[in-house]
């Protein structure tokens, strides 16, 4: 089993970071392989809703970006998808989103890309908009049809600075939970 773990973070090495490299050392350590995607150094463009993936029989964007190659067999390798995004503005990165938008406008026409693969977000903020922004890569998740697991709270921690967001003892332990619960949920779905 596989999970896509996701940093929507401009910023390599900072809090985002951390928190998605975190879940993934516990997910290696429940047997669960994972592959590392930061955004940090791919400007993947937007979606520009042109309806070229609707009229493609594989699962493809039909968009020309280097920096979006080989993203669409990378979420279809994996049976699970962990991404994290800091709060900008009271929302996801626009890294994020641009991902998130053109990956799941080709799942809305390839329903087999996501559905029912686990998913899971984890958000950084340094001290508000965490609700919606985990909210909204939520929506992500169910609209593709994808099985969302919980923890003890929000998978939401606190920090600004890079390595900050290690101090948040709650949000720490909020993300051990959560990688903890994704691994036991793949078992359950792929044993």
């Amino acid at each position: 089993m596989k999970v896509l773990a996701i940093s929507g973070s401009p910023r390599p090495g900072g809090n985002t970071d951390i928190l998605v490299k975190l879940a993934s050392e516990i997910l290696a350590a429940e047997g669960i392989e994972t592959d590392f995607l930061s955004l940090a150094d791919r400007p993947v463009k937007p979606c520009m809703a042109c309806g070229g993936c609707f009229r493609s029989d594989t699962i493809r964007c039909v968009q020309e970006d280097p920096a979006f190659e080989g993203i669409l067999d990378r979420f279809a390798a994996a049976n699970g998808v962990l991404i994290g995004s800091p709060v900008y503005f009271g929302s996801a990165t626009p890294q994020t989103m641009a991902l998130l938008d053109r990956v799941g406008y080709v799942a809305r026409r390839h329903r087999e890309l996501l559905r029912r693969k686990v998913g899971a977000a984890i958000v950084v903020a340094r001290r508000a908009g965490q609700n919606f922004t985990f909210a909204q890569l939520n929506y992500f998740f169910l609209i593709s049809e994808m099985i969302v697991p919980g923890s003890t709270y929000w998978n939401v921690a606190f920090g600004r600075e890079k390595g900050e967001v290690t101090s948040d003892a709650e949000g720490m332990e909020t993300v051990r939970n959560l990688a903890k619960n994704m691994a036991w949920l793949m078992k359950r779905l792929n044993g």
